[in-house]
Formats: C-alpha cells, sequence, structure tokens
C-alpha cells in the first residue's frame, strides 16, 4: 500500500512575463498562483449529494447510460439526466472535495478526491449512495498550473489539504521576479476504451480508466492499479512507474496510452495488475492528450503557459508496430485540448478556436469537414449516435450526418 509522504516540487518557471511594464521598468505583470486549501476535517467530510447547483469551473465529461456527469474542478461533479439529448437537465450535484476524475461500472462511480479514491453507489441516481474511501492510494494529485509565483508560504500543513490552485495578474517588481530562486526553501504539496456496455466512458483528457476488473488512475508520475472485482472494495495495488508529467490515459485492447508532456507512453496490460512498458514516441514538451484508432495514435500537442515551448498541433503516430510508434504527419492547430475519433470522423476541440471535424479516411490528407467558430471547447465524446462536447460553462450535443454533424441541444451549466 502506498505511504504518505511529502513530496518536493521544482517548479521550472516558463517565463510567463507580460511585455507591459511600467515607465520606470521596475513592475510587470505577473501570473500569481494562489492556493486553494480546505480544513482537513472538512476534507474527510466532504462528499455529499445535493441540488443542482451553478458550475464554477467546468472540467471533464463522463458519460454512463442516460447520464452525463461534468466535473466542476476541485469542487465534485453535475449529473445531468440525457434521456432526451434534445432537453438535457441537471438533477442533482455530488460535492468532492478536491475531485477532478470519474469512471464508473455496474452502477458504482469511482472518484478522486485528491489523494483519497472514494466510491458511490449510483445504480439509483436518484439515492445516490457513498460505500467507501479509500485513504492515501493517490499520490502526485495535485496539477499545478503555470505561474510566476507560488504563494504557498501561508499553507498550514497540519491542519489543511491543498486543494488546487487559482491564478491571478498581479503587479510586481521585476526584481522580485528575478530573484524568485536566490531563497532557500522549495515548492511542497501534500502528497498523501469502452469494451463493455456496463462501464461508463470519458473523453481524451481523463485520467482514469476501467478496463475490465481493474481501474487505472494516473497520476503525475504513476499508474495507479486497483483491483475492482469486488466493486465496493477496490483493492489497492502496487504503482507502476510511469515517467514525468503523466497527464492523460486511453485503452485499446491490451494497451494503455499514456499522455504526458514530454511524449505518449504505450503499456501492455496482458497481465493487467502489472502494466509493463512497450514503448514511447517522444515529442517537445506539450500538453497532450491522445486517441487511438486502428494502426493510428492521434495526438493533440498544446504549447505556450505551463505546457512549454512546443507549437500547438495535431500529430499522428504509426503504431501499426507497437513496439516502434513513428510519426506520420503533424497538423497546425492554434490552442487544442480534448480530441475524438467516430469511423472516418476526427474532432478536436482547439480551445477558443473552437470545434473542428475532419475526414480522416486519409491520415496524410486530413479533410476538413466542418468548424465550429465562437465556442471555446475542452473535450469530446464520440458517442454510437451522438457527440457531447464541454466548453466553457456549456454542454453541447451532436447528431451525425454523412460529411458533417449537426447541433441538437446546449446546455448551459452555470
Amino acid at each position: 500500500m502506498k505511504k504518505n509522504f511529502l513530496l518536493l516540487l521544482f517548479v521550472v518557471s516558463l517565463g510567463l512575463v507580460s511585455c507591459e511594464k511600467s515607465d520606470d521598468g521596475k513592475y510587470a505583470d505577473y501570473l500569481v498562483a494562489k492556493p486553494l486549501t480546505i480544513s482537513k476535517s472538512e476534507f474527510k467530510n466532504s462528499v455529499a449529494i445535493v441540488a443542482p447547483a451553478p458550475i464554477k469551473e467546468s472540467g471533464k465529461i463522463y458519460t454512463y447510460k442516460d447520464y452525463i456527469f461534468v466535473n466542476d474542478k476541485y469542487r465534485g461533479v453535475h449529473v445531468i439526466d440525457n434521456s432526451d439529448p434534445s432537453a438535457p437537465k441537471k438533477i442533482s450535484f455530488i460535492k468532492i472535495a478536491g475531485n477532478v476524475d470519474i469512471s464508473i461500472k455496474d452502477g458504482y462511480l469511482y472518484a478522486d478526491s485528491l489523494m483519497d479514491l472514494v466510491v458511490l453507489d449510483i445504480s439509483d441516481i436518484t439515492q445516490i449512495k457513498i460505500v467507501t474511501r479509500l485513504d492515501n492510494v493517490l499520490r502526485d494529485n495535485v496539477v499545478w498550473p503555470a505561474a510566476d509565483f507560488y504563494e504557498y508560504d501561508g499553507l498550514d500543513y497540519e491542519n489543511e489539504v491543498l486543494l488546487g490552485w487559482e491564478t491571478v495578474t498581479e503587479r510586481r517588481l521585476v526584481t522580485e521576479f528575478e530573484e524568485r530562486f536566490t531563497v532557500d526553501g522549495g515548492f511542497f504539496t501534500n502528497a498523501e476504451a469502452v469494451n463493455d456496455a456496463s462501464v461508463g466512458q470519458g473523453g481524451s483528457l481523463a485520467r482514469f480508466k476501467i478496463v475490465g476488473d481493474y481501474l487505472y488512475a494516473v497520476d503525475s508520475h504513476t499508474i495507479n492499479v486497483f483491483n475492482i472485482q469486488d466493486l465496493e472494495d477496490p483493492q489497492d495495488l502496487e504503482d507502476v512507474y510511469a515517467g514525468f508529467d503523466i497527464e492523460t490515459i486511453f485503452n485499446r485492447d491490451q494497451y494503455l496510452f499514456l499522455g504526458s508532456m514530454r511524449g505518449m507512453y504505450i503499456y501492455d496490460i496482458s497481465s493487467p495488475a502489472t502494466p509493463t512498458f512497450v514503448s514511447e514516441f517522444q515529442h517537445g514538451t506539450a500538453c497532450d492528450p491522445v486517441v487511438v484508432d486502428g494502426n493510428y495514435a492521434f495526438v493533440t500537442l498544446r504549447g505556450g503557459n505551463r505546457c512549454g515551448a512546443t507549437e500547438s498541433g495535431l500529430f499522428i503516430v504509426d503504431i501499426s508496430d507497437i513496439a516502434n510508434p513513428e510519426l506520420t504527419i503533424s497538423y497546425s492547430l492554434d490552442g487544442p485540448y480534448g480530441l475524438g475519433v467516430k469511423g472516418d470522423k476526427l474532432f478536436v476541440c482547439d480551445g477558443e478556436s473552437g470545434l473542428k471535424v475532419y475526414d480522416k479516411s486519409n491520415v496524410e490528407d486530413l479533410i476538413s469537414l466542418n468548424h465550429f467558430k465562437d465556442i471555446n471547447t475542452f473535450d469530446v465524446i464520440p458517442l454510437e449516435n451522438s457527440l457531447l462536447m464541454v466548453g466553457e460553462d456549456m454542454l453541447y450535443q451532436y447528431e451525425y450526418l454523412e460529411d458533417d454533424i449537426k447541433l441538437i441541444s446546449t446546455l448551459e451549466l452555470d
């Protein structure tokens, strides 16, 4: 079992300095990360099912049967009845402090609450029940944002838990920025594919994935493995170290595809309790979700901010020889996040540039089918009969057409 420990995070600044300075050159605008905290006692009793509530910051989406689950970053999960896709409606909110990911099998929902794994019985969606909580089984599960300054000095590690960060722009002395790493100390944090109709489906940005009787949950460095054969009593197995800056997980057949800021890692789960490394595809530092279809892996790279200096784009990687993945071609994008595939269609959430739809029947010559502009897009889930997409505080649903897609409905989440 895993043990509690303090993980030293050496955060390398990415130089996010505004060019706008005061006349005397002494001040500039900087991004400042401020901690979001909760008392330890409140954290351990933070799970509750309440009435529908406005969303504060929409995150990842997940679908199970006639329901859609939308993460409210660090706060919990909004439950949406989608039995009528033309008129979805929010029915409840599951409060889970520090939550960003979920996965569901046979009526049991598994959710992260920072370092803990929470299990809920959702077999009766109107009477959701808390089943169990596994303490300290997820290690490095706090995502550090891009920032020039981190205000961590006031954290009370004895009595508080760090949920995450919010970033604001503040005007500060240039000399203060230049001297950030000359003081003693460091940055610390408490480090306390759908093949079954009974398993739900997440998007390309997911960090949780259920395959058979196992739940795989990636954090920044490891694959956390849980045996969930007894759905009410998951067993925490040995972690598998997987590298640095792991961000996403995708399953196809006997393989896990991990997206990281350094590349794509492929693991074999023929022995499901012990994933074994197969190969990797490296690229420049960039945020990196991945989906797989046939002989190709589709990877979106988002440069800038904490994601690094790599230019944003779509990389298509040939994985026909799983031990030797090779880049086939790349395409320029503006600032992509999630993506998905359905048949010959490729869907790319290109951030503020909207949703882009391509014909991928010839990967070396993608054909643009549509471009939904003027929406801020985050992630998509291609379902059998419809496409789900979450943007900035908005849920979109589309129906497939022969060479396009058509909007069915929208739901404001705020």
